[in-house]
């Protein structure tokens, strides 16, 4: 069976490019630059991803991403959201409402592949927005003038697990640094402890991450949710 997507945004330029990649990867395409469109396609029927622009006329992709999420044919349906904004608090919000992925703009097309790829088969929101990858690798954290050393447990796109020798309180913030291998520069940003876990473990919302690392700790952990 044809795989489907559907695209929205109101910059025809962006659709077409998006539904070229799409199209040679296989996968067709309906595109809309008119969201008040959306609803009704998303309701008469399954897609097997959807992108969807972040800021464009009401509903934008906050309010279609939140009303997928709710019911219908494509509650489960990965949500790549498109952005041009730079601020870390508009990937939380978008990961709130239900967003699978991020696709900041001017859009790369090798990045678009990467997601595409990702998204073949069966996919479940759930399990792709909160996947967590098992993956051990040492952590420090900066909790005002002291650093706490910690060794990952899991990774999410949004967050992780770690293992630590002291906890602290939920709702801390926290400055994150992670390694991501020996290869590459470690993982920088700031986050907040949402969870504590069997008195040595703390769960972390990488809620403030710059957008440049978001990018890079996505890039890096697509290949292992694609192998799952």
């Amino acid at each position: 069976m044809q795989r489907r997507a559907l695209i929205v945004d109101d910059e025809p330029a962006t659709c077409e490019m998006i539904r070229k990649v799409l199209y040679a990867a296989g996968v067709d395409a309906l595109t809309l630059t008119q969201s008040v469109q959306a609803s009704s396609y998303l309701d008469e029927g399954k897609f097997d991803m959807v992108f969807l622009d972040l800021h464009m006329g009401s509903p934008d992709g906050i309010e279609l991403s939140r009303e997928m999420r709710k019911s219908g044919y494509n509650r489960t349906t990965p949500i790549i959201l498109l952005s041009d904004d730079q601020r870390p608090s508009a990937m939380s919000l978008g990961f709130e409402a239900g967003a699978s992925f991020f696709l900041y703009k001017p859009i790369d097309k090798e990045r678009l592949l990467k997601l595409i790829r990702a998204t073949q088969g069966r996919m479940d929101h759930e399990r792709r927005q909160t996947r967590r990858v098992p993956f051990q690798s040492k952590v420090k954290l900066r909790f005002g003038f002291e650093e706490i050393m910690c060794e990952s447990v899991d990774v999410s796109l949004d967050g992780m697990l770690v293992r630590t020798p002291r906890t602290l309180p939920a709702g801390s913030s926290v400055q994150v640094s992670m390694e991501l291998s020996q290869r590459m520069k470690p993982l920088v940003g700031a986050g907040s402890v949402v969870r504590l876990l069997g008195g040595n473990q703390m769960g972390i919302h990488l809620d403030r991450l710059p957008v440049g690392e978001s990018e890079r700790l996505q890039e890096f952990l697509l290949p292992m949710i694609h192998r799952d």
